[in-house]
């Protein structure tokens, strides 16, 4: 099984690139956060004329997630159960593969930084706590299942200084926060795993890259895409690629995709 979950900073503006890397690369599962468009425009067609079905949340030029498979899915949530959220930042699916049932979730945490024009507002961090309180609360509750379970997306967190260029440089952005650190350190006490730190615990791993500066020219990076993976998938994981050639290619997203594989 082969998952790959990508921010793609809007689906229908990447779509010829992001056909072909779906051609070339034919994961199993792909998880997409921040696609920018309703549900009603979003590219059906285009997408199951290569293979995938998809489930969608979306929303008006922001947010949005979906799930792509190649085998067949059922939706489960659309929204993070118990927390009341006018934007669509998780939709949870069960995939049916032939060997195993596989529940994966899409996400993109909020940013939690505030408007440039008003830097004392706090509102946009108390609403990524909220949310991540919410989300460690209902990952409790999913890993009493005993499932394989893959959290997968955009988490905006830079967990590490070793997952940031310039860990000085962040100490106030609402990315490295102690208490979003700490939040995301209790998703992996609960026994969840970090799929690329199992198999490289120093390299970088830088999932996202500004537009501006040179900034992937001169490795200017960050890691804040992750896949979480429960304990019965995790003892499955066989492989994690931090794949950069979509970001160097023909209109970009600012993200690339983080493909893992399992042996299930």
């Amino acid at each position: 099984m082969k998952v790959s979950t990508y921010n793609i900073n809007s689906i229908n503006a990447r779509l010829p690139m992001f056909l072909e890397w779906l051609k070339k690369e034919s994961p199993d599962i792909v998880l997409l956060q921040e696609i920018k468009t309703e549900f009603n425009d979003f590219p059906f067609f285009e997408i199951n004329a290569v293979g995938y079905d998809a489930k969608v949340l979306g929303q008006k030029s922001y947010n949005g997630v979906a799930v792509l498979s190649r085998h067949k899915m059922e939706t489960v949530c659309e929204g993070l159960p118990d927390f009341t959220d006018e934007n669509a930042r998780y939709l949870e699916v069960v995939v049916k593969l032939p060997e195993a049932k596989v529940r994966v979730a899409s996400i993109y945490f909020p940013n939690g930084n505030p408007p440039y024009n008003n830097p004392d507002d706090t509102s946009k961090f108390t609403y990524k706590l909220n949310f991540m309180d919410a989300f460690y609360k209902y990952a409790l509750k999913l890993k009493q299942n005993n499932e394989y379970i893959i959290f997968g997306g955009d988490f905006n967190v830079i967990y590490t200084p070793d997952d940031v260029y310039n860990p000085e440089m962040f100490v106030n952005n609402a990315l490295f926060k102690e208490s979003v650190r700490q939040r995301l350190s209790a998703l992996i006490y609960l026994g969840y795993y970090d799929a690329f730190r199992m198999l490289y615990p120093t390299q970088n791993g830088y999932t996202y890259w500004d537009y501006g500066a040179k900034a992937y020219e001169q490795d200017l990076g960050m890691r804040i895409d992750y896949q979480f993976l429960s304990p019965q998938l995790a003892d499955k994981l066989i492989s994690v690629k931090v794949d950069k050639n979509p970001r160097i290619g023909e209109k970009p997203s600012d993200h690339t995709p983080l493909t893992t594989e399992f042996a299930l």
